[in-house]
């Protein structure tokens, strides 16, 4: 018969006297993650390597502390790179619809904008000024009397032919030219050139039609004149604007002489003002637009503008930029819009940059999940990274949602280490379903869930409980308080050998720590204060498990800790609910009859057992035949099922369990119902490890203590998890007093022992079990039952 495990292997403790500091104020920071090792390589890698695609993948549980630690390494990485360079956008002169994109030097496209700014400024004030200057209305004003002298002389010249052709020739302002006959010096009325008839009839006529050819003539040439004065006046703004604004530019020119396509813009930006230098000289109140009119005016000076698109400014580096919002238009750019008129309109002043833009030349932070919760980001994150260039798309016009005009800026090309941060099932999905993620993130940083307990370890969380403390202006802890934060996280990863990484459950107990101590007046945290804070968070959250305890108080959830039935077995579950887990006892039956060797599994039949279960089952099924029936059919029908369960159930950590109530039907023997199990098996009748042990454990204690705190009970376990156990206080005295045992079994032999009473026996030279053995008992029922399943066999063919 087995014995109990000793107190000292339920509970591993952490030893305060390791510490030698006072409170953990007195230690000095953490500043890597501890346990991280692995991760942090890969990250160095993936940031250092010069090659496409080796973007990385941080993976691990939510909250184990992967995005602070990627944003702490790359930021201090970053700082001792340089800035990149600087972009802006100006307005394509030959063609506004595709906006040209400017590199310039780190912190100079401020300067850039300041300069363009400036110069327009300047422009404004200078060419106004040019086109009043004395030299200039002289100039104006001589090709104006030119052009007068001239229209002069062929308005003189056709006087004298009027008085030629007998006409009296009038001109008004407005150059509109009338005329009318004249005899012996008299101009003749409408009525009197009515009543002369004859020769001197058709003579006056012929002269008035000679003389309207002439006038013709000349109205031909003083158009043709005033032609000729409109280009020379037009050829007079132009080289005086050209000579005023080509001195200004080209002192802008000078500073950006080894920028080609800053030359080029100026270039084309001096035909334009040029072309547009009306814009310059006439003010917007000088319009004569309607003052209603006026709050739809757009200056014409935008188009000299620069956008500035991204902008460093000295002692700058390498950007770090999480982004935590990664919808299409926060990574790539948008263009806005702005409602003119009742129309949408847009300019090159209007593209705004996106993540992708800010974070060129250095690092971007993505939250997978989120980033694959996004229409269309991921895959404009992949096309992105596969081209090497920021193109900015609407997705409106790329998917032809509607049909507003848009603009085509010159794409950016792309210099960029892109981080995921996401849950390991993350990884994997799109490792195997996206053929482009692989090629895209080579790089794979893992990050650590837990790391084995060692003085060593100790002493480093230690320091990274002082650090957490520090970071968040906690109070400081005390060695004892420390060591029960260790034991805690221990407990945490459910492994007396290990320790839990998950920074943010860690923070979060420091925290409330930190409330309660400071509620009690503690000037650091003390061992009481930890204490207080796990109990407050589970008194939070454990309204179901009390409702639970309570059903089976009063009997409404059926229980027994007491006695020995046959065939009836207390089984440890384990019940994750909203972050809470606990443990509760269920109890298994099992009946057997004749039949033909069918294991019947009701909760699989009621679609109420998961796959994973029904596994347990027919593994079973495969033991009892290996082990009684090998050479014997097996005639037997045996149904299991979990007793008032309502919702499904899954895992295998019940088949041994199963398995034990099966044996108890078949020998006849009653189970203790005073001890409970956990605990899969083999084919081969071995324990396997379960999960949750110390949860299970914990329900089924709770459970009795409410039932006869005075009576002795226990529990089996795979002997696997005794590394596991880290059990509550109130289990460990319990068990010091002898009121509450654990076992560790290796196989079912050993179990079925302790819960019959009954040695499992071991077969003799002739292949036997001791005939009161439990194996002797559920071998002769076998037998028994396969030959009443012959002799029945035989009675309904005799009929």
């Amino acid at each position: 018969m087995l014995n109990p495990l000793d107190v000292s292997e339920l509970y591993h403790r952490c030893d305060s006297a390791l510490f030698d500091f006072g409170t953990t104020d007195e230690l000095d920071v953490l500043e890597q993650p501890l346990g991280q090792e692995r991760a942090l390589d890969a990250i160095d890698f993936g940031t250092n390597i010069a090659q496409d695609g080796y973007n990385i993948f941080a993976m691990g549980p939510s909250g184990s502390g992967k995005h602070s630690v990627m944003m702490g390494y790359l930021e201090q990485k970053a700082g001792q790179e340089s800035a990149p360079s600087d972009w802006c956008y100006v307005n394509n002169f030959k063609d506004p619809r595709s906006p040209l994109a400017i590199k310039l030097p780190p912190g100079k496209a401020l300067l850039f904008r300041d300069n363009m700014e400036e110069l327009i400024e300047l422009l404004k004030t200078v060419l106004p000024a040019v086109f009043e200057s004395s030299a200039y209305v002289n100039e104006r004003e001589a090709l104006n009397q030119k052009f007068m002298d001239e229209q002069t002389e062929i308005f003189r010249h056709l006087q004298e032919e009027a008085v030629r052709h007998d006409v009296q020739m009038n001109i008004s302002s407005s150059s509109r030219i009338t005329f009318v006959p004249v005899i012996d010096g008299k101009v003749l009325s409408p009525e009197e050139f009515k009543a002369i008839k004859g020769e001197q009839k058709e003579k006056i006529a012929d002269n008035m039609s000679e003389f309207e050819g002439l006038v013709k003539e000349a109205l031909r040439k003083v158009t043709e004149l005033n032609k000729v004065h409109q280009k020379e006046l037009k050829s007079l703004n132009k080289k005086i604007t050209q000579d005023a604004v080509h001195s200004i530019i080209d002192e802008v020119r000078q500073r950006y002489r080894e920028h080609e396509k800053i030359k080029n813009h100026l270039k084309e930006m001096e035909k334009d003002i040029v072309r547009h230098v009306q814009d310059f000289l006439v003010k917007p109140e000088e319009m004569g637009l309607p003052s209603f009119m006026m709050e739809f005016y757009t200056s014409p000076f935008e188009r000299y503008k620069v956008n500035l698109f991204i902008s460093h400014e000295e002692g700058d580096t390498a950007p770090v930029i999480h982004e935590d919002n990664p919808v299409h238009q926060n990574l790539i750019g948008r263009i806005e819009h702005a409602s003119h008129m009742g129309a949408l309109v847009t300019n090159f002043t209007m593209i705004k940059p996106g993540a992708l833009h800010r974070a060129n030349g250095g690092y971007l932070v993505l939250d997978a999940r989120k980033l694959l919760m996004k229409p269309y980001a991921y895959e404009e994150l992949k096309r992105v990274l596969r081209a090497k260039e920021l193109r900015i798309e609407s997705l409106a016009t790329q998917y032809a949602f509607v049909s507003t005009t848009t603009l085509e800026p010159e794409p950016i090309p792309l210099d960029i280490k892109v981080i995921l941060v996401g849950e390991r099932y993350l990884y994997y999905l799109l490792y195997h379903y996206d053929p482009e993620f692989k090629e895209l993130f080579k790089v794979t940083a893992d990050f650590e869930d837990e790391i084995k307990r060692s003085e060593e370890n100790h002493l480093l969380y230690a320091r990274m409980i002082g650090t957490i403390a520090k970071r968040h202006t906690l109070l400081a802890l005390t060695p004892e308080a420390t060591a029960r934060v260790i034991e805690k996280c221990s407990r945490d990863v459910s492994d007396a050998y290990k320790l839990s990484t998950h920074l943010h459950t860690l923070a979060d107990l420091l925290k409330e720590a930190d409330y309660w101590a400071k509620k009690r007046a503690h000037e650091v945290i003390e061992p009481e204060d930890i204490e207080q804070t796990l109990a407050a968070q589970k008194t939070r959250v454990n309204r179901v498990q009390m409702k639970l305890y309570e059903q089976i108080d009063e009997g409404t959830i059926m229980i027994d800790v007491g006695g020995s039935k046959v065939g009836q077995i207390n089984a440890l579950t384990f019940i994750s609910l909203g972050g809470h887990e606990f443990g509760i006892p269920s109890r298994i039956t099992a009946a057997t009859r004749i039949g033909k060797g069918e294991i019947i599994d009701i909760q699989r039949k009621v679609e109420l057992g998961g796959p994973i279960h029904s596994k347990g089952v027919m593994i079973l099924s495969s033991y009892l035949g290996s082990r009684y029936a090998s050479d014997l059919p097996m005639s037997i029908a045996a149904s299991l099922v979990f007793e008032q369960t309502y919702g499904m159930v899954e895992g295998d950590s019940a088949s041994s369990t199963e398995l034990y109530a099966l044996l108890s039907s078949l020998s006849g023997l009653p189970i203790r119902q005073n001890l409970a199990v956990t605990g899969s098996v083999n084919q081969f009748g071995e324990v396997q490890p379960v999960g949750g042990i110390n949860e299970k454990i914990e329900g089924f204690f709770d459970i009795c203590m409410h039932h006869d705190p005075k009576a002795s009970y226990g529990v089996l376990i795979p002997e696997a998890n005794v590394r596991h156990l880290m059990l509550k206080n109130e289990v460990l005295e319990a068990a010091k007093a002898g009121r509450f045992s654990i076992f560790a079994v290796k196989t079912i032999d050993e179990g079925i022992t302790l819960l019959t009473g009954v040695e499992a026996g071991a077969k003799d030279e002739k292949g036997e079990y001791p005939a009161e053995s439990v194996n002797g008992k559920v071998l002769a029922r076998l037998r028994a039952l396969s030959k009443k399943a012959q002799e029945y066999a035989g009675k309904v063919k005799s009929r």
